[in-house]
């Protein structure tokens, strides 16, 4: 998948651990390894957003498009 999540990357940043910010966002510790780990296959708006919040950031410093060889030509 050509979307690479860098929430490990932000989280280091702000030195902050995934039960921490579990707790913050609302979500399970389970749900924000899957994410964190680039295992989801989506993400909801919401939960972007609350991430956000929690460490202070923007979308585009948890995602970022990376054009590889996994991108399978999917439309944009």
């Amino acid at each position: 998948m050509p979307i690479v999540v860098n929430l490990d990357v932000v989280m280091a940043r702000h030195k902050i651990g995934l039960s921490e910010l579990a707790a913050r966002v609302g979500l399970t510790h389970a749900n924000l390894s899957v994410l964190k780990n680039n295992r989801a296959r989506a993400v909801r708006f919401s939960t972007l957003a609350a991430i956000c919040r929690a460490l202070g950031c923007q979308p585009g410093d948890i995602l970022a498009y990376v054009k590889g060889e996994e991108d399978d030509g999917e439309n944009p």
